[in-house]
């Protein structure tokens, strides 16, 4: 059974290394051997502690990490959804969705967003996403890869 938490800040190597995996597992047929070794490259990073600490949640499977994401409830922008490879289709990511979704509706937004890799558009819109467009995200790493900005209206009507 997967339950989701309030990731901490020993939480941030586990979602790290996660994150990596899932990258390389999900977006190889979708991005260059290029993107992927920079997008993955390198050590964790004090601002991405900083990170996991104030916005994200984490899943856990038997006291594991298994999945991440996080919610800016300034802008409704959500980020870093990712799953751990072993875990792939088993309905975390989508479990994360909806729980992030409860969060913005409490925190009374609209409207939530996400700039989506090019592999997993197909799953956002199964999840009521809408965008079609490809534009270019700037990771904070320094890379620019291509994505598909999409937003979720999260009123009735």
């Amino acid at each position: 059974m997967i339950t989701i938490r309030k990731a901490l800040e020993s939480d941030a190597l586990a979602i790290y290394s996660l994150r990596n995996r899932s990258i390389v597992a999900n977006c190889a047929n979708y991005y260059t051997q290029q993107q992927l070794a920079l997008w993955t490259q390198g050590e964790i990073s004090n601002e991405f502690i900083t990170d996991v600490c104030q916005n994200f949640y984490v899943s856990i499977v038997n006291n594991q990490v298994i999945g991440s994401g996080k919610i800016s409830f300034d802008s409704g922008m959500l980020d870093g959804i990712f799953v751990d490879p072993d875990f792939f289709g088993r309905g975390a990511a989508k479990q994360m969705l909806a729980f992030l979704e409860q969060l913005a509706v409490q925190h009374n937004l609209t409207e939530i967003k996400l700039d989506s890799t090019l592999n997993a558009a197909g799953f956002y819109r199964a999840c009521g996403f809408i965008g079609e467009c490809i534009s270019t995200y700037h990771s904070p790493r320094g890379i620019s890869l291509d994505c598909v900005p999409m937003k979720k209206s999260l009123i009735d009507g």
